[in-house]
């Protein structure tokens, strides 16, 4: 009996040691895509500014290019909160509960929260295939826009394997945790009003 538990953990280990990896990753992205999209739109914003109120004219191409930074960010954005547990949530009977309700709890809540995020991808991929269909294409730069909205799908897609694996990790540690990196809990310096 022992020895097939040895086993499976040895088959185990290098499957997450593998996942971790490729959460580093793609954590690494996130900030990246995030840090990226929020430079750009606000120097496009500050470019639009200048160039309608000092040289009097508009760049006609600025909303575009904010709307596509705006997708970006909030679906990359959307899978990094969830990685870093800041998501909002309504805790106050949850933190009424004991430590064993609680990691029920929140495999629950991730679970959920993982198949609905598959679940508006799903949707997601239906719209960008029917904009695709519709051959709809941003008038001043000229690119398709079912290519801006490939962002949705990949986001919730992420999100939802995020979700997924804050529930592994509650099944396989003791301690309670709101992401893969995040434990549950207040820290004291969070409680502390400075005067």
């Amino acid at each position: 009996m022992e020895n097939s538990e040895k086993v499976s953990k040895k088959k185990i280990n290098p499957l997450l040691k593998g996942l971790d990896f490729m959460d580093k990753i793609i954590g690494k992205f996130e900030k990246l895509m995030l840090g990226l999209g929020i430079i750009a739109m606000a120097i496009n914003t500050i470019a639009a500014v200048v160039s309608r109120f000092i040289f009097n004219d508009a760049i006609i191409f600025t909303d575009e290019l904010n709307m596509i930074f705006i997708v970006v960010v909030t679906f990359a954005g959307l899978s990094y909160a969830a990685r870093q547990g800041r998501h909002i949530r309504m805790s106050a009977i949850y933190d009424l509960l004991n430590s064993n309700l609680r990691k029920i709890f929140m495999v629950i809540i991730s679970t959920i929260t993982g198949l609905f995020m598959f679940f508006l991808s799903y949707y997601a991929i239906l719209y960008i295939l029917s904009i695709y269909n519709s051959g709809r294409i941003l008038p001043a730069l000229g690119i398709h826009v079912y290519i801006i909205y490939l962002w949705v799908p990949i986001g919730f897609i992420i999100t939802g394997l995020q979700y997924f694996s804050t529930v592994l990790k509650n099944i396989r540690h003791e301690d309670v945790y709101l992401s893969t990196n995040i434990k549950d809990g207040y820290t004291d310096e969070a409680n502390q009003i400075e005067v």
